[in-house]
């Protein structure tokens, strides 16, 4: 039985970190593109030249498709991390819960808009974004139905208010109030007004 050597060990530990520190330029390299050119056109080539790196060595770090994409997401998501729901979660009067929740969503999507649209612009062409964004859609759900809650009407005008809530959530109804100019503030209180209306 043989033990390794201080020597030994520095340089395994050394290999790690450099290992490590390549993984981490190619997975910067692969969200810079994505949220530029956005992920169709983002290129394994074009993923190695911004790394540094060599095909080959991008494709030792992901064999796939997919594996690059968890990679990046899961960075992505660290750096950009979505709002809490408990934070809105105690508020008692429903009204003021979704304005809450609202301006936290809105403040999130200020912040990875050009990401977001790149990869949902895509999303038909590359299947990884389906799997990826179907979290975030899960995650949309739930605070969908924390928001639907003490509101006190039944039947369709509860269906009519979780679908209006819904559409206060979506990115792409914010997107668009965003780029007709309206502020977060305003884009609160307009959505906050249609729930409010449906919920009468």
């Amino acid at each position: 039985m043989t033990t390794e050597t201080p020597k030994r060990r520095y340089e395994k530990r050394a290999r790690a970190v450099h290992e490590q520190a390549t993984r981490m330029r190619i997975i910067d390299a692969a969200i810079d593109l994505h949220g530029s050119v956005g992920p169709a056109r983002t290129s394994i080539s074009a993923i190695a030249d911004r790394a540094g790196v060599r095909r080959a060595t991008v494709y030792r770090h992901f064999p796939d498709e997919r594996s690059l994409f968890l990679g990046c997401s899961g960075t992505y998501e660290e750096r950009n991390p979505a709002p809490d729901p408990a934070t809105w979660a105690s508020t008692p009067d429903p009204a003021a819960r979704l304005q809450e929740a609202l301006d936290a969503i809105y403040a999130w999507y200020e912040r990875v808009e050009p990401m977001l649209s790149a990869v949902m612009r895509d999303i038909d062409a590359v299947p990884a974004i389906k799997e990826i964004q179907a979290g975030r859609l899960a995650y949309l759900e739930g605070i969908e139905d924390g928001l639907a809650a003490g509101w006190g009407v039944r039947g369709n005008a509860a269906k009519r208010l979780r679908a209006t809530i819904g559409l206060a959530l979506d990115f792409l109804a914010w997107r668009t109030l965003h780029e007709r100019g309206l502020t977060r503030a305003d884009a609160i209180d307009v959505m906050s007004a249609a729930v409010r209306a449906v919920s009468a």
